[in-house]
């Protein structure tokens, strides 16, 4: 993003170039007021002036299109390359690392690092596990592990993704007090190392845990009726990113956008194809 300052008109010489120390001058306040692309891990930082109208991408399968007109792109850090993430951000745009904090598939490649004894029942990814929260020095090290690994190929944020197991059947006597206080060592995490923290869908502990966290992502609020529930992001000024798999974006974006959240139409696999509602 650049800032262009206003200027007077100014005398031109001869050949019509503009005197040197006239544009030595100009050259320094353009300098100073241009925003430098942050460096790769750099944390992001959301306007709050532009929470309501980031346009975003959310892409977990098929060939990544970087391409997309979006400014915002939730992507698989693994499936990811350090390329991908390079050209990405040469076009300006912000990368959110997808990353499942609450359960587990027998393909991630760090697998083999969670003790049998955090892993609990069936998660809703197939073949996927929960993960018993209560166990956080168990956990603690392999979740840093994926958050530097978004880090290293250059993602700003993370958003956390299976972070309300306590109110599924995990295998374990999970309560609401200890998926908070594991969401917040969590978000906590993610500063540490110089990302950004935001929180998928857990609509119950969204009140609770805005305060913690930059952002939010959601699936279906339209569909399920619980837009509402996503306010206290919106009121602090944060970026809601909102994904519906159903119905026509000419009449769910009218709620959304109504709302103040980044909404866009997708398919369930999340591949490249999306539609999105207009920004404000």
């Amino acid at each position: 993003m650049r800032i262009r300052p206003r200027t007077r008109a100014v005398g031109r010489g001869p050949r019509g170039a503009l005197p040197a120390c006239v544009a030595l001058a100009l050259l320094s306040v353009v300098a100073a007021c241009r925003v430098d692309l942050a460096p790769p891990g750099a944390p992001t930082i959301w306007s709050a002036a532009s929470a309501g109208r980031w346009q975003w991408q959310w892409q977990l399968s098929g060939v990544l299109d970087p391409a997309v007109e979006a400014d915002v792109f939730l992507l698989d850090p693994v499936a990811t390359t350090a390329a991908q993430t390079a050209e990405l951000r040469s076009r300006d745009r912000r990368l959110v690392c997808h990353v499942h904090v609450g359960s587990v598939l027998p393909t991630d490649p760090d697998t083999d690092r969670f003790p049998a004894a955090v892993r609990g029942a069936g998660s809703r990814r197939p073949q996927s596990r929960w993960l018993d929260v209560r166990q956080w020095d168990s956990l603690r090290p392999v979740l840093a592990d994926r958050f530097r690994l978004c880090r290293g190929k250059g993602f700003g944020a993370v958003a956390l993704a299976d972070a309300d197991g306590y109110a599924h059947r995990s295998g374990f006597p999970l309560g609401f007090d200890d998926q908070l206080r594991f969401n917040r060592r969590l978000a906590e995490l993610a500063r540490s190392l110089d990302l950004s923290p935001g929180l998928v869908n857990n609509l119950a502990q969204v009140a609770a845990l805005a305060p913690d966290f930059d952002f939010a992502v959601n699936e279906e609020c339209v569909r399920l009726d619980q837009c509402a529930r996503l306010l206290p992001f919106v009121e602090a000024d944060k970026p809601v990113f909102h994904v519906e798999y159903s119905g026509s974006p000419t009449d769910f974006c009218v709620t959304t956008v109504g709302y103040g959240f980044s909404s866009i139409r997708k398919e369930r696999e999340l591949d490249a194809w999306r539609i999105p509602c207009p920004a404000p």
